[in-house]
């Protein structure tokens, strides 16, 4: 019962309004006043004036007796819930038009930081949700797990997807990209991930090219950003675009090549050795409570420039 109360709240009723309603349809009979208060936890003061709320939406029907008593009726829980879908439906409908005109040009664009893998996680769905266009996503099988869901219904609406996963996919969804070939500097696990990266993940969501989060998941912290900045958006968009661009090109050419061509490559080698340093800042990020550190010093190479 408290689970269903809470549900009708959100949908808008009051407490009393829930746990009025929840009595008439649990009674299987018409109550009057002293009975829905009894059986509810309405105070016997409110109940009328509660028992009027409900019918005046709808919710409840009065049944008046010969002897001018007052009984209530539900309406059908069905009926209600399909009451309730047609009324969202219009105000959102409604409000889709006219929230954008009065919307002002923002003077400019802030970044909101994200402190907890849950607030990471929420605003993603958010972002995820909300895409009507296209979707960019960079992501791991840990977080893929509860976004999944939500990515699979914007394909289904028509949303253009592209995911760079790393690992294994259970269920590809859209456009996705497996991301299998590691750097050679790390062992494969045998799941197309490198050992060392799963601790310190990077999770990049962008959506209609006009929103974009970035964040990072490290030894059980989190920290990220969310912002409608273009320049950040566009940053992020090419950074899974390029992503996947590698990944196609290893997949052409061949795992062996691959490796061949990143082993002996100079100018490949030098960001190899350099690969330690996001994996430093995520894991500082964390530890200084989520404030981006001073990336560390790299001892130079026989390859590295001036």
């Amino acid at each position: 019962m408290r689970d269903v109360v809470e549900q009708l709240q959100r949908l808008g009723m009051s407490g009393y309004e829930a746990k009025a309603y929840v009595t008439l349809v649990g009674a299987g009979q018409p109550l009057n006043g002293y009975e829905v208060a009894k059986r509810s936890g309405v105070p016997r003061s409110t109940v009328y004036e509660t028992l009027g709320k409900l019918v005046a939406k709808g919710a409840a029907y009065e049944l008046r007796g010969s002897d001018d008593a007052t009984d209530y009726l539900p309406l059908p829980p069905r009926s209600l819930l399909e009451r309730m879908r047609r009324e969202f439906a219009d105000s959102i409908g409604a409000l889709e038009v006219a929230l954008p005109a009065i919307v002002a040009p923002p003077k400019a664009y802030l970044i909101h930081s994200l402190k907890d893998p849950v607030a990471l996680l929420d605003r993603a769905e958010d972002v995820v949700a909300g895409a009507r266009s296209d979707l960019f996503v960079s992501i791991w099988p840990e977080e893929m797990k509860p976004l999944s869901p939500l990515i699979k219904r914007a394909v289904e609406r028509g949303v253009e997807t592209s995911v760079m996963h790393f690992g294994a996919a259970r269920e590809p969804v859209g456009h996705l990209y497996e991301r299998r070939f590691p750097f050679p500097a790390f062992p494969d696990e045998g799941d197309g991930s490198a050992k060392g990266d799963r601790d310190h993940r990077l999770l990049v969501v962008t959506g209609d090219r006009r929103e974009a989060l970035v964040g990072g998941f490290a030894g059980g912290t989190a920290w990220g950003v969310y912002t409608e900045d273009p320049a950040v958006v566009a940053m992020a968009i090419e950074y899974v675009r390029q992503d996947i661009a590698l990944q196609i090109v290893a997949d052409r050419v061949g795992r062996e090549a691959m490796r061949e061509i990143w082993a002996t490559d100079p100018e490949l080698r030098r960001f190899l050795n350099d690969r330690d340093r996001p994996a430093a800042l995520l894991r500082a990020a964390g530890i200084r409570g989520h404030r981006p550190p001073v990336a560390p010093p790299v001892t130079p190479t026989s390859h590295d420039h001036a």
